[in-house]
Formats: C-alpha cells, structure tokens, sequence
C-alpha cells in the first residue's frame, strides 16, 4: 500500500475512532442517526488527504472540523479553543494577562471596546468604550470571534499592537499603536469618600474567582471605618464569573433569587441570596460598559429594591457560558444558557435601564481638572438625602 492510501486509511480509521468514543452518549445517538453525514466527512477529508496540493495533518483537519462544528452555531460567544487561546482565556479569567488592557465584546457582530482597564496601555493611549476594532494589526476583524481577536491583541510585554478603530460618536477612523504590558486587574478598590465620609465607595473592575472575598473583605474594612450609605460602582465592568457575582449580590440584597439561570431544555435554575446583607441605603453606578455578571448584579439591586441605579444603559449581555476542558490542553467555551433578573427580566440584547439617567461628559486627555463626573456626584447626592 503506498503512502498516500496509507494516510487516507489513517484518517478514516481516526475518526471512526473519534465516533466510537461518542455512540455511548447522546451525541454518539445523533452522530449515528445522521451516519450519510459522517460518511460525507470521512470522505472530504480522504480526498483533502489524498488531492490538497499541501501538506495536511490529520490533526489539522481533525481540528479544522471541530471549529466549523462550533462556527455553524451562529452564536460568536461560543468558541472552540486551541491549548494555546485556552490558557490565555483561564489567565484572564484569573485576573492577570498579558496585553493592552481592554475588555471586547460583540455588538452587531463587530469586536466592540466594551470598557478599558483604568491605567493601562489602551487607556493611556486614548481607547474608549464604544469604538469599533475594525483591524488589529491590519488584519481586518470582520467575521473573527472575540475570543481570536483578544488572542491577537495579547502578547509579549514590550511588543506593539496596532488597532485601528471605528469611533461611532466622531464618525471617524482612528489608529492606535500600542506597547503591550502585563495586566494585573485590581478587581475591588474602595474608601470613604473626602467630601462625605458617611458614605463608602467600592468601584468592582471585573469578577474573577476572588473578587467576592475581596469584596467581602473591603466591604467590612469600610464598614469598621463606619459609613451610612454605599455607592457600588459597576460602569465598565465587563462581568466574569457567573458563582463570583451571585456571592457578592448575597452581601447586598435581601434573602431570596440572585438571577434565575433558564437551560436548553427550559429548566430554571435559581441562585439565591442567603439574606446576610448589610442594610444602608444604596445605589449603583453603571453604563454602556457594565456586561454580563455586572449586569447580573444591577438586575439583582434594581429587582429586590435595595438600591437605585444611575447612569445609562447596560450593555446587553444575558447569555451563560460554560468551559469545557478538552483532550490536549484544548477547550470550549458554549453558549447554555441565558439569564434572568430576579423579577424574570430578560435583558439580553437591551440592557438594563436606570432608575436615574445621567450621562458622562467626555474625558479629555491633559484636562483632567476640568472633568466632572456627573454620574458620581448624582450618586452622592441621592445617598445624602437618605442619611
């Protein structure tokens, strides 16, 4: 038999393997009740194996085929992972990376800035959120998943990106060259406020796996120190960890649901608070940059009553994403489920309103004196007619 038979039998017989590992489960059963399907691939890729004017590895095609599997979903949050993307998305999550300091996420399917970090190298550049990322490194992002374009965006410290942007507000295309830096995310910052010290404020960044003990941890540091209202500052804050946020919404609402969780087959499952919540007056600062988990949190104080929002429009982001872990260092990242507040308010694609709408005037870099921010001092004074 010469090679190239050889090769063809190697990859038939690959994945006839990869099948038999599957007919025990549910999706061996529709594996097999589409076999004419199978046999459509076995046979593509035979023919890639034995034609392609290129060397091909079967693990290539093996892979190849499993991304296409998840692209024909049509959901651009559900992504497959090589070992490589893999590790960078759990460094991410665990709240320490290498990069430009950027949260992304999708919005009409274009890689839209939903917040920079604060003292970074894409904020001190002049990102802001709401610009479009229509090519990184001049490779144009249309079609590319957010999980690829962080992949690209990220890198060794000292190395440059280039991003050039849409910004919708000016109507303009800008470019950005950017050195990249390693990124360590302070999740939880709080203190007295100077101009009134009877009321706290706890700005929350992201949620990793540690966020809700070092809220915990800030939120009673802060309650030693003594304080008669809370402000909660979300804006910006692109979500994270689905447990994470429910835990620090127990330490601020009443007992009872947190967020309802709705799965593929319509069954609900409903994460609550204990009840052990401290009891001031309240309110939650939040924008066009608050996503995902954070909007879990505004849903939840906004719901149970605890508190008032300010600002402006969330971003939208109601979907669950699970993590698989893969053969090889591999992973998945699946869309299974979507969320509702307390009060079963659907908010993906709408985002949550405030309760009190304010905008933010423009910051301009080098006139920093001269910016207020409105949304803040709203806050204050909402908290000071209630203490």
């Amino acid at each position: 038999m010469d090679n190239g038979k050889k090769r063809i039998w190697q990859f038939i017989v690959t994945v006839l393997i990869l099948i038999s590992f599957t007919v025990t489960s549910l999706v061996g059963f529709l594996f097999i009740t589409n076999f004419k399907n199978i046999g459509q691939l076995i046979q593509v890729g035979a023919l890639i194996k034995a034609n392609f004017l290129w060397p091909v590895s079967i693990d290539d095609l093996i892979e190849g085929a499993i991304e296409g599997m998840v692209n024909s979903l049509g959901d651009s949050y559900s992504v497959y992972l090589d070992p490589q993307e893999f590790k960078q998305l759990q460094s991410h999550i665990q709240g320490e990376f290498g990069g430009i300091g950027i949260y992304v996420g999708l919005r009409d399917n274009k890689i839209t800035v939903v917040a920079p970090i604060e003292g970074t190298p894409g904020a001190k550049a002049g990102i802001k959120s709401g610009d479009i990322i229509v090519k990184i490194n001049d490779k144009p992002t249309e079609n590319m998943d957010v999980d690829q374009a962080v992949a690209i965006m990220k890198g060794e410290p000292g190395t440059e990106v280039k991003l050039t942007v849409y910004r919708p507000g000016q109507n303009e295309y800008l470019d950005f060259n950017i050195i990249r830096e390693i990124i360590n995310v302070p999740t939880v910052e709080g203190d007295l406020l100077e101009e009134n010290p009877d009321i706290a404020y706890i700005k929350i960044s992201m949620f990793t796996t540690n966020t809700d003990e070092d809220f915990a941890e800030e939120l009673k540091k802060l309650w030693d120190r003594g304080f008669k209202a809370l402000i909660i500052d979300l804006r910006y804050n692109p979500g994270g960890d689905l447990q994470t946020v429910v835990n620090v919404a127990g330490q601020l609402i009443p007992e009872g649901p947190v967020v309802h969780i709705v799965s593929n087959d319509n069954k609900t499952q409903t994460l609550t608070a204990p009840g052990n919540n401290i009891k001031v007056p309240m309110v939650v600062l939040i924008n066009e940059g608050s996503a995902s988990a954070s909007e879990i949190l505004a849903g939840a104080i906004k719901d149970t009553g605890v508190g008032k929002l300010v600002g402006t429009t969330t971003f939208g982001k109601g979907i669950v994403q699970s993590i698989y872990f893969l053969n090889e260092g591999a992973g998945l990242k699946l869309t299974t489920a979507k969320y509702l507040t307390p009060n079963k308010n659907d908010i993906h694609g709408k985002g949550i309103e405030p309760d009190i709408v304010v905008q933010l005037p423009e910051y301009i870099p080098g006139r920093e004196e001269e910016f207020q921010d409105t949304q803040l001092l709203k806050a204050i004074q909402v908290l000071e007619e209630q203490i």
